[in-house]
């Protein structure tokens, strides 16, 4: 769900073009991102309870197993496919985020319209629930075609901001299993390696800002001014989802390498 809202707020752009209400809908934009990253939180907190339970396992085993590292390994190696389902989770959202973004442009389409009726964000969103609105939705419900899909073109999409896109998404997606997944593979220094998530997806945050942020805002910007044609942005959207989906299939190679990292600057911070 975290992923399917967070693929969903780059409709935004799109919506922004089409209704001529750019910082308007750069405002949904940023609200849809704030919430899916404050979720984001939520499910750290849901990571929480599994971390412990494998943490204070291989700390028993040590303890007391007279030969506990076979046992040590299997914990960690179940601690480790708990943490591959929910990146294939995240990597499922994502892809049904991707094939939902024609509904979420009509959405934003709509909520930018009724944000300027209402003057009020609360109010708009509300309207969601109210049935008329419901079943309006549902009948703009659909999958893109796949002729559709394969007709945008990525000639005038700058690579860079593609090849970033994997990037930040890649950190994103790993930063706080491989922390927790750190933890439970050094326990002696396990806060120390679950509160490095943090600085990851600081990281993360940072890129995202300097390099994909503002030359996906520009394109919007250069559409909205009629120098560039829509089709332009509604191909970033779409390249800007695939490459999400290109970062967080990435991502489930990075885990061992990235908890590895967080492992070694445990130990230096400690020292």
């Amino acid at each position: 769900m975290i992923q399917v809202i967070q693929i969903g707020a780059y409709a935004a752009r799109l919506a922004g073009v089409r209704t001529g209400r750019i910082a308007t809908s750069i405002s949904l934009f940023n609200l849809f991102v704030t919430a899916s990253r404050l979720a984001s939180l939520v499910l750290t907190l849901m990571l929480a309870p599994l971390s412990d339970t494998a943490g204070n396992t291989v700390r028993a085993l040590s303890l007391h197993h007279p030969e506990p590292l076979a046992l040590i390994a299997g914990v960690q190696h179940l601690f480790e496919w708990q943490l591959r389902a929910i990146i294939i989770g995240g990597t499922l959202g994502t892809i049904v985020g991707a094939l939902l973004l024609p509904l979420f442009t009509y959405l934003y389409v709509r909520g930018v319209r009724s944000f300027e009726r209402t003057k009020s964000i609360p109010h708009s969103l509300a309207r969601l629930f109210d049935l008329r609105v419901m079943l309006d939705v549902l009948r703009h419900l659909r999958v893109p075609h796949y002729r559709e899909i394969f007709s945008f073109s990525i000639r005038h999409i700058p690579t860079r901001l593609l090849v970033f896109n994997v990037v930040v998404t890649a950190v994103y997606a790993i930063g706080v299993v491989a922390a927790y997944y750190a933890s439970v593979v050094d326990v002696n220094f396990a806060r120390t390696a679950a509160g490095a998530s943090g600085v990851v997806n600081g990281i993360g945050t940072i890129a995202f800002t300097f390099f994909v942020d503002p030359t996906s805002s520009m394109i919007v910007d250069e559409a909205a001014k009629g120098e560039r044609p829509h089709e332009e942005v509604k191909a970033m959207v779409f390249y800007l989802a695939l490459t999400a989906i290109i970062g967080w299939v990435l991502s489930q190679a990075l885990l061992w390498p990235a908890a590895w990292i967080i492992t070694v600057v445990a130990h230096l911070v400690n020292r």
